[in-house]
């Protein structure tokens, strides 16, 4: 009861604050402009400001494990490449491809896996390490696959289906843009960023960090008040196939594949708990802030943030149970 408790605790008010977004659309107090407006400020510059420090504080030179590294890379680039193929494969629905595959494996590792793990082991522990061995993947890889699943347009769509140079000429202009995207993209950047500060042990005067960290404070409420708002009920039911899909390839089938793999790699309970929340988090409101700035619908991504945070409280306390069960941690 007490993890249950403690994982609604940190889980529901994330919930909550999406359902704020949604009841002041309704009312008219938010419209399309300030969903637009607060996903691009997020995009641009409060989400960049919140991974540079996160990525700053991390410590690597005295915390750094290379294995564990290692196994939270290899987990996140195998799960990203299996689900990509399978969605090409089995998705009916080929415009929302890319935002399948971001919401299945995209896990809350910055904005909301910190708090978990804290709540989970009392303490912020292994979690700059499991971001720095997934964080910097999920965002190239949503670059490369949003990039190259984004839905064309109709007049892009007549002139490129009909002969295979054509595909060729879509598939080097998709390369192309995903290289360039990757070079341009401000989460990447500030990431790679952090990571050289960190490297170099530099910290920030007090007082531009404490400007740095307010900026990057504002993420997560106008994310989530932003996907709330954006949120559309009768477009969402009928994506509720692969909502449900994505969910449980997130919550549950991630981490029954790859939370064995580590016990029996012989990680500490700190690791452990870490990999816990980057295979079992919800999908973070990121998904659907890159979603939406490179073109992409967006409903299927906040139909996936919506669900998996609502369900997440209740699994990653079942999963939690049988690691305690096991006494694996």
């Amino acid at each position: 009861m007490d993890n249950l408790i403690y994982s609604l605790n940190a889980t529901m008010p994330i919930f909550l604050v999406m359902a704020v977004g949604y009841i002041l659309r309704r009312i008219g107090m938010v419209n399309e402009e300030f969903i637009n407006v607060a996903n691009k400020l997020c995009f641009k510059v409060t989400l960049p400001c919140m991974l540079l420090l996160n990525m700053m504080d991390c410590d690597i030179r005295h915390t750094f494990d290379g294995k564990y590294v290692l196994y939270c890379a290899c987990s996140t680039v195998i799960c990203i490449l299996v689900i990509w193929i399978l969605a090409k494969l089995f998705l009916k629905d080929k415009t929302i491809v890319g935002e399948f595959v971001q919401g299945a494996y995209r896990g809350s590792a910055a904005i909301l896996g910190i708090a978990l793990v804290t709540n989970i082991s009392g303490h912020a522990g292994m979690s700059s390490l499991m971001m720095l061995g997934s964080v910097p993947l999920y965002n190239v890889f949503a670059v490369i696959v949003l990039t190259f699943e984004a839905p064309l347009t109709e007049p892009e769509s007549s002139k490129y289906n009909k002969k295979s140079n054509a595909q060729n000429s879509i598939g080097e202009n998709n390369i192309k843009k995903a290289v360039i995207g990757i070079c341009k993209n401000p989460i990447i950047l500030s990431i790679l960023f952090g990571m050289l500060l960190s490297c170099i042990n530099f910290h920030l005067p007090q007082i531009l960090y404490k400007t740095v960290n307010n900026i990057g404070n504002l993420t997560t409420p106008l994310a989530l008040i932003a996907i709330g708002a954006g949120f559309e009920g009768k477009k969402a039911i009928k994506k509720l196939g692969p909502t449900i899909t994505a969910t449980v390839i997130k919550l549950i089938i991630q981490p029954a594949i790859f939370l064995p793999v580590a016990i029996m790699m012989n990680f500490e309970t700190d690791k452990i708990v870490a990999a816990l929340i980057m295979l079992g988090a919800p999908t973070t409101a990121t998904s659907y802030i890159m979603s939406k700035s490179m073109g992409h619908e967006g409903v299927l991504s906040a139909s996936i943030v919506v669900l998996t945070t609502l369900l997440s409280a209740f699994t990653i306390t079942i999963w939690v149970f049988v690691l305690k069960t096991f006494h694996i941690i």
